[in-house]
C-alpha cells in the first residue's frame, strides 16, 4: 500500500490530515519536532507511524524516505507559522521554512514522489486593494514569515516544473477548529474561547470591525488531501487559495462566540496593532474549478463544534 509523509502531523491542521487519510485507509508517516505539535494529537492507529524530528535534518529525511520506500505522497505543513518571531529572528524562520522546505522536497525528488502538497499561507499576500483576493493578485509580504513562505513557494512550483512533480501550494486563510492552540498567528478564536470559558474579559485590538476571512478545519483538510483523492482523475496542480470567500468582523466573530458560550458581549478594546490590515478576505474560485472543493461548514457550526471541543478540556 502507498504511505503518504505528513510533516507537522502532531500540529493542529496535520493531525486532522492524518485522521482523514487514515480514515481513506492511507499508510501514514507523521514527521514532526514537537516545537508546537503534540502526541497527544497522533493517531493511534497501527497504520500510523511517528518520528519525532526537524524537518531541517537532511539525514533524517533521507533515513525516513529509505525506510519507507513506499511513500508516494507527501504533505508538508512543518513550518515556522508566527510573525513575531520571523521579526526576532529571521534567520531561523528561514531555515525552518525555507531550508526545511527544500530538504523535504529534495528527498521527495530524489525517491520518486510524485504528488507534493505544500501549506502555503494568506501573509504572501500582503496588502491588497481588491477583494476577494486572487491567487493573481500581487504579492507583497509584510513580514520575513511572509517572505519565506513565498519563497518556499517558489522552490515547490520549481520542483514541480523540474522533475514532473505534481505540487500545490495552499494559501491557507485564518483556519481555526478543535486542537488549535491561543499561540498561533491565526489563533483568535482560541484566544477568545480560553477568555470566556476562564472569566476573563476578551480584548481587540482596534475597533472590531476589521475584518477576516474564518475556513473551518475540517474544510482545510479537505483542500490539502483533495490531490490524494483524485490523483487518477485529475491534477490540482499549481497555487490555490483555501478559504470561506466571505468576511467577518471580529466584532461579529466575538458576539457569536459570547452567545454560544452564555456571556455578555463586553470586549476591552485597544490600539490596532501596528501594519494590520483591515479587510481581507480570499476567493477559492480557482480551486473549485480543478477539483470542485468548496468548503462545507457555515461559521456558526464550526463555532459551535470549536467550543464543545473546548468545554470538554475545562
Amino acid at each position: 500500500m502507498e504511505t503518504v509523509l505528513i510533516t507537522g502531523g502532531a500540529g493542529f491542521i496535520g493531525s486532522h490530515v492524518t485522521d482523514a487519510l487514515v480514515e481513506n485507509g492511507q499508510e501514514i508517516v507523521v514527521l514532526d519536532n514537537l516545537s508546537t505539535g503534540s502526541t497527544e494529537n497522533i493517531n493511534s492507529s497501527s497504520s500510523v507511524t511517528f518520528i519525532e524530528g526537524d524537518v531541517r535534518d537532511e539525514a533524517l529525511v533521507e533515513n525516513i524516505f529509505r525506510k519507507n520506500p513506499d511513500i508516494s505522497g507527501v504533505i508538508h505543513l512543518a513550518a515556522q507559522s508566527k510573525v513575531g518571531p520571523s521579526l526576532d529572528d529571521p534567520l531561523e524562520d528561514l531555515m525552518i521554512n525555507v531550508k526545511g522546505t527544500v530538504t523535504v522536497l529534495e528527498a521527495s525528488r530524489r525517491h520518486g514522489v510524485k504528488t507534493f502538497v505544500y501549506a502555503s499561507s494568506a501573509a504572501v499576500y500582503g496588502h491588497v486593494e481588491s477583494l476577494p483576493i486572487s491567487e493573481e493578485a500581487r504579492v507583497k509580504p509584510l513580514s520575513p514569515y511572509g517572505a519565506s513562505k513565498l519563497a518556499a513557494e517558489q522552490y515547490v512550483q520549481t520542483f514541480g516544473t523540474l522533475y514532473d512533480m505534481n505540487v500545490s501550494a495552499l494559501r491557507f486563510a485564518n483556519v481555526y477548529g478543535p486542537r488549535q492552540s491561543a499561540d498561533t498567528e491565526a489563533g483568535v478564536i482560541t484566544i477568545f474561547i480560553e477568555k470566556l470559558l476562564s472569566g476573563h474579559t476578551p480584548y481587540i485590538q482596534g475597533d472590531g470591525e476589521q475584518t477576516r476571512d474564518f475556513v473551518y478545519v475540517d474544510d482545510v483538510v479537505n483542500a490539502v488531501i483533495t490531490p490524494f483523492l483524485n490523483s487518477k482523475e485529475m491534477k490540482v496542480n499549481g497555487v490555490f487559495n483555501v478559504s470561506s470567500q466571505s468576511q467577518t468582523p471580529i466584532n461579529q466573530l466575538l458576539e457569536v462566540l459570547c452567545k454560544e458560550v452564555g456571556n455578555t458581549f463586553n470586549p476591552d478594546y485597544g490600539p490596532i496593532r501596528p501594519g494590520d490590515i483591515k479587510h481581507s478576505y480570499l476567493s477559492h474560485d480557482k480551486l473549485t474549478k480543478v477539483s470542485n472543493w468548496r468548503p462545507q461548514t457555515p461559521l456558526n457550526e464550526g463555532l459551535k463544534r470549536t467550543v464543545q471541543y473546548y468545554r470538554s478540556l475545562y
